[in-house]
């Protein structure tokens, strides 16, 4: 329904959105962000997919910070692209890079993918997220490191993935995500009402005596306290 009801604008779309994905300096990130945020609108408006969010006032006002949403399906980073006010990177697992529309969206969000069997390889994603931070780049990771298939239960959150953050000694904003598994999950034309919360970010100073493993069982902690009431559906 994403595609049919947008027929008249997909192949002109998709065309833009490989130039983009094959030149992706030639624009700013603002830029790819308001190209990606269009699709994404009319993609759900299309698809009978209707994006609630709060929280919008607890995201820093300063860019440079992360976001760590729990992780339900393929649909989430259109979701969070839908919800977020300012433009923001992913770091993605190799897996996906060839999923053709998604594979086009990372590249102009200038992602990194993780190889999650390549420790060194991993080691130097945590490392240029850490310095693109640094230089007030916002990202994005999905601490579970594989969406949960329990619908809007959360898995355990890695600490690894907390690491780029310690390291950048940046805010990170924890978000919750609900029923963002329904559009690309399950077979059905019935409308859905996908939620995206922003909570409050914790700042360098109050987690810079955690270790990452506190660090990201503090996160998942607030993200499941949110869940627990408005994910029951």
């Amino acid at each position: 329904m994403m595609v049919l009801r947008n027929w008249y604008y997909v192949p002109f779309a998709w065309i833009r959105l490989c130039w983009r994905a094959a030149h992706p300096d030639k624009y700013t990130d603002y830029e790819h962000f308001v190209f990606l945020r269009d699709i994404t609108r009319r993609a759900n408006k299309g698809g009978n997919v209707h994006i609630t969010v709060t929280g919008r006032e607890n995201i820093p006002d300063k860019d440079g910070f992360m976001y760590f949403p729990n992780h339900q399906g393929l649909y989430d980073v259109l979701a969070m692209l839908e919800a977020s006010p300012t433009p923001f990177s992913v770091v993605a697992k190799k897996e996906i890079k060839d999923i053709p529309f998604l594979k086009q969206v990372l590249s102009c969000m200038r992602a990194f993918l993780l190889d999650r069997e390549n420790v060194r390889q991993a080691m130097e994603v945590i490392i240029n997220v850490s310095e693109e931070v640094a230089k007030g780049r916002n990202y994005l990771i999905f601490a579970e490191g594989t969406r949960s298939k329990n619908g809007n239960e959360t898995l355990e959150f890695k600490s690894g993935s907390f690491k780029s953050a310690t390291k950048a000694k940046c805010p990170v904003v924890p978000v919750v995500l609900v029923n963002s598994f329904k559009p690309f999950d399950i077979s059905s034309l019935a409308p859905v009402d996908v939620e995206v919360h922003f909570l409050k970010p914790l700042y360098y100073e109050e987690y810079k005596e955690m270790k990452t493993k506190e660090l990201a069982a503090c996160v998942k902690a607030r993200i499941d306290e949110k869940m627990s009431y408005v994910g029951k559906n």
